[in-house]
């Protein structure tokens, strides 16, 4: 009984510290995730919100007060109805209707972008190489540049786009058929459901994860392939796999016309321009953007801290090239399905970039969003292992290297920290909004720039719809981010319209007087000039056929 006794108190001990491991290490990752997320608002705070932004927003409350279809819409050629916009209505059925909606999105999206990176670089592997993946994919994205806030961490705009996609990843990588009997039938359909729910909300999608998969799968499928040790997975649940992306591509396709036939939005074609007339700077900006999106542009004029954390931050950029050039190198060597199609899918996004219409300024980098938590994935399967190796190895390289990487760890910090000072910017046309809601002006027109967003900033008192000019000089409807309910002479009765700054005024005054006759009163306030008629424009709107 005695022996038994104090067996017993020695087992005890160690289940206590077993058990207490396992409860701080999920409060440490909460404790992490809250204190992103607040930074991350911050940040996303120094950049104002768009009529892009607001657009989302308008259609996401249409969607919360019973508009589930969003009948009557006319949305981009990227809809986020099923990533994005239920996001915004679930945060706006707490906040209400405004431009904080967006900010808050955006930093829960890309909170939980760094952790799903962070928990798919794991994989499978425990203990420090565990660790040391995990903390190698989320460094690298944890600390955006304070010039890409509006790439990665603002309106919806593809970044959001790879949540789902890291979600897919995270089943076909850890619900594995020699793990589960039921993922050889379970996984494929989970993927189809994933990869067309995410279809549906952006096309990108068939560059960043669909093709790669499906032509790695395929290539797979050839014997002799795979080569130093066994597949990780039969040939044909990798056809299943592949099958399973396909078949997503071509359902998430038809969707939108699926949606818009039920009665629902209409959108916008996708833009499929390519051009190579201009490659040389098309493959100038591309280089640009990447840097963007790692942190390490160093182009440009910006303060001197600021050029600090770029520099530093070409270290998190180095190693996703490497670890790239590692994978194609060794592309069909790897058991591992995520390494080689993860490297698949940038090559992909890189070079239908470079060739399309996007890649002539900065700002295009947005369609390229993906390759940030792609490459820090990439990163962390590919690299932290060896560079744990070699940290490991001697002393001097100890030495040398703990410094390096606090230094940098702490330029990434820094970043951070710099970003969330920053001071937020002001809503867009605020000041427009507050003047017509005072002068009881709720109904009007404007350029699409004025339109969602001077109806975002007052919150929902004034409405606003976008107009653009037909070739023959008169204003018809903007077809983007629109409702058509706006342009409905039996609902609404606009009666101004406003121009913004001396340039705009002068092309929209010649053209509201082909349109709608001279105005009764016109004000000017703050840079705007706000043209008020007795009539309701909307019954002489043109049509928007006529564009």
């Amino acid at each position: 009984m005695a022996l038994v006794t104090t067996q017993a108190a020695v087992r005890t001990p160690g289940i206590v510290r077993t058990r207490a491991r396992a409860a701080w290490r999920p409060a440490v990752v909460v404790l992490a995730a809250v204190g992103l997320f607040a930074l991350y608002w911050r940040q996303s705070e120094s950049v104002a919100v768009s009529s892009d932004g607001a657009g989302n927003v308008l259609q996401a409350w249409a969607i919360l007060h019973g508009n589930l279809l969003l009948h009557g819409w006319r949305v981009s050629d990227v809809s986020f109805y099923t990533t994005e916009l239920p996001q915004y209505a679930l945060i706006e059925s707490v906040l209400g209707l405004g431009a904080q909606v967006v900010h808050v999105g955006a930093a829960m999206t890309y909170t939980v972008l760094v952790l799903l990176a962070a928990w798919l670089a794991k994989g499978s592997a425990r203990g420090r190489v565990g660790w040391a993946r995990a903390l190698l994919a989320a460094g690298i994205m944890v600390a955006p540049q304070l010039s890409a806030t509006q790439i990665v961490l603002l309106s919806p705009d593809h970044t959001g786009t790879a949540v789902p996609v890291l979600v897919t990843w995270l089943v076909i990588d850890r619900v594995t058929p020699d793990r589960w009997k039921a993922a050889r039938w379970l996984v494929p359909l989970v993927v189809f459901v994933l990869l067309t729910w995410t279809m549906i909300a952006d096309s990108i999608v068939l560059v960043t994860c669909i093709a790669p998969l499906v032509l790695v799968c395929l290539i797979r499928a050839c014997p002799g392939l795979i080569r130093h040790g066994e597949r990780p997975a039969p040939r044909w649940y990798e056809l299943s796999l592949a099958a399973a992306a396909a078949a997503a591509g071509g359902l998430g396709s038809a969707a939108p016309r699926i949606i818009h036939a039920l009665g629902g939005y209409q959108q916008a074609p996708v833009e499929s321009d390519t051009t190579v007339t201009a490659l040389q700077h098309q493959a100038w900006v591309t280089f640009q953007a990447v840097l963007e999106l790692f942190g390490a542009n160093m182009y440009g004029v910006r303060p001197v801290i600021e050029a600090v954390f770029v520099w530093l931050h070409l270290a998190g950029a180095i190693v996703v090239v490497c670890a790239l050039g590692v994978a194609l190198g060794r592309l069909f060597r790897f058991q591992d399905l995520v390494i080689p199609v993860f490297a698949v899918a940038i090559v992909f996004n890189l070079v239908t970039y470079m060739f399309s219409a996007h890649a002539l300024d900065i700002l295009g980098a947005r369609e390229i969003a993906a390759v940030l938590p792609l490459g820090a994935v990439l990163a962390g399967r590919v690299l932290a292992e060896p560079l744990l190796k070699l940290a490991q190895a001697t002393r001097s390289a100890r030495r040398w290297l703990l410094p390096a990487l606090a230094v940098i760890a702490a330029g990434y910090l820094g970043t951070l920290a710099y970003g969330a000072a920053q001071p937020p910017a002001p809503l867009t046309n605020q000041p427009l909004a507050s003047w017509l809601v005072a002068h009881g002006l709720t109904d009007g027109l404007a350029a699409y720039w004025q339109a969602n967003s001077t109806a975002l900033a007052s919150g929902g008192r004034v409405q606003v719809s976008g107009v653009t000019l037909a070739p023959g000089g008169q204003f018809v409807p903007y077809e983007w981010e629109t409702d058509d309910a706006g342009y409905d002479p039996a609902r609404h009765d606009a009666t101004f319209m406003v121009a913004d700054g001396p340039a705009q005024l002068r092309w929209m005054q010649s053209a509201a007087l082909r349109t709608f006759g001279p105005p009764q009163r016109t004000f000017s306030y703050d840079g705007y000039t706000i043209m008020v008629w007795d009539a309701n424009l909307l019954r002489r709107l043109g049509h928007p056929g006529l564009v």
